[in-house]
Formats: structure tokens, sequence, C-alpha cells
């Protein structure tokens, strides 16, 4: 009886050990995370970004309407794997875009990058940053609010369909905002996560570049090797997936994907790997006189002022872009000066942005 009582007394000594040990350990990390997250947000390239508190963060979430002090529900905009993202409304009536980020080390180390990243990168393409939030242990991006949802979303919609003119105007600002990070002053800034849903569009559907948590400053270096692998879907360049080289080719990979997409218009929620080889596919049957420009058209652009000698060369260019390796791939600098070109044939006073879909 006595040996059974010594036995259960150690092991309860032995878990309750285990534990504190434990609480120790998460403790310190999420001491290490705030400590790091400090350093960060201290650098002086922040300048131009508004610290919030947690106070204004909380105020703008709920909406508190000073004049009659009722407080509106929370209005989500969205849910990713690091952060939330709600609508918010400052004290001057300006809407915003707020996400908050998840308690886990991956999205603390997005919303660092963001910040740095937004911090320095100011482009017409690019999203604009007004401010961040670390307070309590937990963390905020502010952002200009893009009331037109990202690119993906758009492309779902079933009571508007994206004009040619506007499909081509989206491709050539998103590549000059690409070309703006990979010669960012400081060194090249590779964006690792670019995708459909990366582009927000304004309510003129101007686009603007998002998503930069996973991107890289790789300063003067043209390329670097990284154990972090960042996956990005059908994105995903094949070179950087199978050797962990990172390249501005990388970004010209992913955007490849996304001018294939744009113009022939796939209106497919989850958009998977099978959908993108049925697409290669038939932009390359097409690229090869196997099958006429036209059967890469969106169906819903049919006889819409479509100008073939721009879509023809697009569809060149993308089809560079997503080459196996990055030897054959294109630089963005092509990229853009072939969207240009393309820009140029399809600039014509008076077009609509979008027009009604097809009954």
């Amino acid at each position: 009886m006595e040996k059974s009582l010594v036995a259960i007394i150690w092991a309860t000594v032995i878990v309750v050990t285990i534990l504190v040990i434990l609480v120790k350990c998460i403790l310190k990390r999420s001491k290490n995370i705030n400590v790091v997250v400090a350093q960060n947000l201290e650098s002086p390239t922040l300048n131009g970004l508004y610290k919030f508190t947690i106070v204004e963060i909380e105020n703008a979430i709920n909406n508190i309407d000073k004049t009659n002090y009722m407080r509106i529900s929370r209005k989500l905009i969205g849910n990713g794997s690091r952060g939330e993202l709600c609508q918010g409304i400052l004290p001057s009536g300006q809407v915003v875009a707020i996400k908050e980020m998840h308690k886990t080390e991956d999205a603390v180390g997005s919303f660092i990058t963001e910040v740095e990243c937004l911090s320095r990168a100011r482009h017409p393409s690019i999203v604009c940053l007004l401010g961040f939030c670390n307070e309590d242990g937990k963390h905020f991006l502010v952002y200009e609010n893009y009331s037109a949802g990202n690119l993906a979303q758009y492309f779902l919609r079933e009571d508007t369909v994206l004009t040619w003119h506007a499909r081509v105007k989206i491709l050539r600002n998103c590549a000059c905002a690409i070309k703006y990070l990979h010669h960012y002053i400081d060194g090249c800034i590779i964006h690792r996560h670019i995708k459909l849903s990366s582009i927000l569009l304004s309510e003129t559907l101007e686009p603007k570049l998002c998503g930069f948590g996973q991107a890289k400053m790789l300063g003067m270096h043209e390329s670097q090797v990284f154990e972090e692998f960042v996956e990005n879907g059908v994105y995903t360049d094949p070179e950087y997936k199978n050797s962990g080289l990172l390249t501005c080719s990388t970004d010209v990979y992913g955007f490849g994907i996304i001018m294939l997409q744009v113009l022939s218009g796939p209106r497919i929620a989850h958009f998977g790997e099978d959908d993108k080889n049925i697409l290669l596919t038939k932009a390359k049957d097409v690229s090869r006189g196997k099958l006429p420009i036209s059967e890469f058209e969106d169906p819903w652009l049919k006889g819409k002022l479509i100008n073939d000698e721009a879509l023809k060369s697009i569809l060149q260019i993308a089809l560079l872009c997503v080459a196996e390796t990055s030897k054959e791939r294109p630089t963005i600098e092509q990229v853009s000066e072939e969207l240009n070109k393309a820009w140029s044939l399809t600039n014509n006073v008076g077009h609509p942005i979008n027009i009604n879909p097809p009954l």
C-alpha cells in the first residue's frame, strides 16, 4: 500500500514538473516573439506609418457611432491562414480594412514582414498600409479599403464581366508593381505569393498588389537558397519548389499563370492542378496553331471588342513565363514591355470597365 502511494506521489511530481517546464517554455517563446516584434518595429524605415492603439483598433472594428453610442456588429471581409480581415471605420469616417493576425509564430512573422515591406514599398499599384498595432500580445494591420474585393472573387461574379480593356490594364499595372519590387533601391523584393486573390480592386478596378506576408528581400543578390519553402498552390514556381532557389523569376512564373487566367476567364472557385494543366495545354495548342485564338477567349467576352493581336502577344509572353526553369523565362521588364504594347493596341478612350454577362 505504502509503495503504491509513493509511486503515485512521484508520478504526480513528475507530471507537475513537466507541466511547469512546458508553461515556462511557452511563456519564454511568447516573450521572445514580442521582443523580436518590438525590435523590428523600432526601425527608422517605418516612418510614415501610424501606430494605432488597441483602443483605436477596437473602436474602428466595432464601428462605434459616437453620435448615438450604438455599437454595430463587426463586418468580416475575409479569413486566411494567418489572420482575419474586417472592415473598420476611422474617426475621420474613412473606411479601412483591418487584419487581426492569429496568435501563431508564422502569423507574427508575416505581420513583421508586411510592416517592413509596405513601409518601404510605395507604388500606385501596391496596397497602401496606413498603420499597425502591436499591443497586449495582439497584432493588427490597417490598410486602405478596396471595395471591389480581389480579382479571384471578381471573376466568380455573375452580375458583371471585366471588359478586355480592363483586363489588359490590370495586367499592365500589376507588372509595373512587380517590376518596381524587383528593382527596389535597397535590393530585390520577391513577393513569393502572387496569385489572383493577391490582386485587390478599387471601385474603378484599379489593381493593388497585396499579401506581402511571405515576401523576401534579397538585397543585392540575384538569387538565394532558403530552407523555408512557401507553397503557393498552382502558382508555385517548380524550380523554386525543387531546389529552394528563390529568384525574381519565382514571381514571374506566378504572374504567367495569372495572365493566362485573366485572358481565358475560368470561373472556377477552387482552381487546382488539373484546371491549370487543362489551361496550359489549351494555351500551348493555340500558340502552335492547333486551335484558333478564339478558343482562348473568355466565352463571356465573345465579340466584345477583343484585340486579337494584343491577345496573341499576351498569350505568348505568358507561356514563356511558365517555363519550367528560370533561364527559359523572360524578366519582368520584358513582360511589362509586352503588356505596354498590348495596352497601346487596346487603349481606346471611352471603353467601359465592365459589362453585363451574356444571357
